[in-house]
């Protein structure tokens, strides 16, 4: 096990305090097809008008926010209905794990490969919900290619609408149950990259997560600022699963908890074949 910060270079543009214009209540909404212009001068904050960003990237991320605000108001996609905090609590937020998924992967596979190259890195994010972290990662890694899985259908239809309005083509929506993608042939340990972001427990993540990534892969769970308790509950299954933890990141994030951990496992050995467990076991069972 180690421990990792992220570098000041690569989390600058995530700790500029941030600033844009709220929406007047009676201003009348755009279509996301068509941002208004203070959606443009939200493009423009320090979270996403960095060096990281073209232009773009600053109207995807905008059209992404103006997108969830809207659908929002007809289903439970999050509980942050401020533009201002959508940006600090979800972008921002997952932006800050990018450094880390980064760092831990060029490290691994520069000593597994003798290369660190990270084009076409295969990326899935479990329990995706609302598209966070894997549309926000999408944006910003467009050389990437990800899958958002998702299990509930009126977010799957969310997510196809967000993915057609930013106008992504690295971005496919898998709408099924972790527990039986982990079992199909085309998506067992097929992704190089794991991540989850606030969906459970960390020993019932791992029966999610680590039978899609395949052996060298690396498994990123998004943790609060002191996840040692649950990383100690989560050791025995981690094992069984056929991984080991790698480090544990601080990650500097705006949201209104602070620091945040981002723990990285690498995927040592296949995993046994009867994991992960019929849908609702590991949550119900935890290993």
């Amino acid at each position: 096990m180690s421990l990792c910060c992220c570098p000041a270079a690569a989390r600058r543009f995530l700790l500029t305090p941030l600033f844009f214009g709220r929406r007047r209540h009676d201003q009348v909404r755009y279509s996301t097809l068509h941002p208004s212009p203070l959606a443009t001068a939200r493009a423009a904050s320090p979270v996403v008008a960095s060096s990281s960003f073209s232009p773009s990237q600053q109207r995807q991320v905008s059209l992404y926010v103006d997108a969830l605000l809207d659908w929002n108001q007809r289903m439970n996609l999050t509980a942050v209905t401020d533009e201002d905090e959508v940006m600090t609590r979800h972008v921002a937020d997952s932006l800050a794990v990018l450094p880390s998924i980064e760092r831990a992967y060029r490290a691994h596979s520069v000593s597994s490969s003798g290369s660190g190259d990270m084009e076409g890195m295969r990326l899935i994010d479990v329990g995706s919900g609302a598209g966070l972290p894997g549309l926000i990662l999408a944006v910003a890694r467009p050389g990437w290619k990800f899958t958002l899985l998702e299990s509930m259908r009126k977010r799957c239809t969310f997510l196809e609408h967000a993915v057609e309005v930013m106008g992504l083509s690295n971005v496919d929506i898998l709408c099924d149950r972790a527990e039986n993608v982990g079992q199909s042939p085309d998506f067992r340990e097929s992704f190089d990259v794991a991540v989850a972001r606030a969906v459970a427990e960390l020993k019932v993540l791992a029966e999610y997560c680590l039978p899609l990534v395949r052996v060298d892969g690396l498994f990123i769970a998004a943790k609060g600022h002191d996840p040692h308790e649950e990383i100690k509950s989560a050791e025995s299954a981690v094992h069984k699963l056929g991984a080991s933890m790698l480090e544990i990141c601080d990650v500097e994030s705006m949201g209104p908890h602070g620091q945040r951990t981002a723990v990285v496992y690498l995927k040592e050995r296949i995993t046994p074949k009867k994991y992960p467990r019929h849908p609702g076991t590991p949550s119900k069972m935890p290993l």
